[in-house]
């Protein structure tokens, strides 16, 4: 097997890996604030072992770390928002919602990063409008407001994938990513001490325990340790229209391991392919009319931090 073809196969592990993410989010019984925080301690706990992410800590400058943790908060109301929408509707719901972070980004990434807008952009954010009327259309009332929620916490996603693009040469992967989820699990600590929610500080128990490791260790650092590898063989736009199969994946899990498409309709998947499809015409779209690949921004639920 080429080196290029186990990047292709280590690139489809990770946005498989990426797509169960929702799958645990809905099997561990914890409240959406407990889950992210957890999940965001194991994670900066982990990274924090590492030699080389203290080394390269103490050469930031304030500044540059206030950033990065700045960024981290956003981080953490994307996640916490994400999973509240798989709490208030269902996995595929809250996948599908995350699909349309490239949408967001589109019309945030011109301003944040200061480059031109494009007017196909524009194409692009009109195009998922009728996907979005289908998907709301497409599920119980109940459901909806998790919709809301899940619609939301792409638009945090998009954000923050435009600031760590923004920053992506201002420090290493692994220090950056320590960095963001260390804040983003200060900020969540504060935020639930202020709120003085009873039962907010828990101790998970075996189930839960043991899924939270398979989120924070399976899900998130393994891909993320794949996919610097894969940035180094394939092409940016390789990489991105890969990436942007995490919704598929999600949405298929769901299906074989939850059985949710008992609970939507049909009008529910022709929203979600309306939605995937303009999102997978406009990088071909950009790479026609630029000649070159787009960018590889990874403004997903689980891939945010690699630039």
């Amino acid at each position: 097997m080429s080196s290029v073809t186990r990047a292709h196969w280590q690139l489809h592990f990770c946005v498989l890996l990426w797509g169960f993410t929702a799958i645990l989010g809905k099997l561990i019984t914890l409240t959406a604030l407990q889950l992210v925080w957890w999940r965001m301690l194991i994670v900066t706990l982990f990274l924090l072992l590492l030699p080389k992410v203290w080394r390269e800590l103490r050469t930031l400058p304030p500044r540059r770390i206030a950033a990065f943790a700045g960024v981290g908060v956003l981080v953490s109301l994307h996640w916490l928002t994400f999973y509240s929408a798989v709490k208030l509707a269902n996995a595929s719901v809250a996948a599908t919602c995350i699909a349309m972070a490239p949408v967001f980004l589109a019309f945030i990434e011109p301003w944040i990063v200061g480059r031109k807008f494009e007017p196909r952009e524009l194409l692009l954010g009109a195009a998922v409008v009728p996907g979005v009327a289908l998907v709301v259309g497409g599920v119980p009332a109940n459901m909806r407001i998790g919709v809301a929620v899940g619609i939301l916490s792409a638009a945090l996603c998009a954000i923050f994938g435009a600031c760590n693009k923004r920053m992506a040469d201002k420090g290493g992967a692994l220090t950056v990513t320590c960095l963001e989820l260390g804040a983003g699990t200060l900020f969540l600590t504060l935020v639930t001490a202020l709120w003085h929610a009873e039962g907010s500080f828990v101790l998970p128990g075996v189930h839960d325990a043991l899924l939270l490791l398979a989120l924070a260790l399976a899900c998130t650092l393994l891909p993320f340790a794949l996919a610097l590898a894969v940035l180094r063989k394939l092409t940016a736009y390789t990489v991105q229209l890969a990436t942007n199969l995490e919704p598929v994946y999600a949405i298929i899990l769901a299906v074989l391991l939850l059985g949710e498409q008992r609970q939507l309709d049909a009008w529910f998947y022709a929203g979600v392919a309306v939605i995937l499809g303009a999102v997978f015409v406009h990088p071909l779209l950009a790479r026609r009319t630029t000649g070159k690949p787009t960018e590889a921004v990874f403004a997903t639920a689980e891939s945010k931090a690699i630039e």
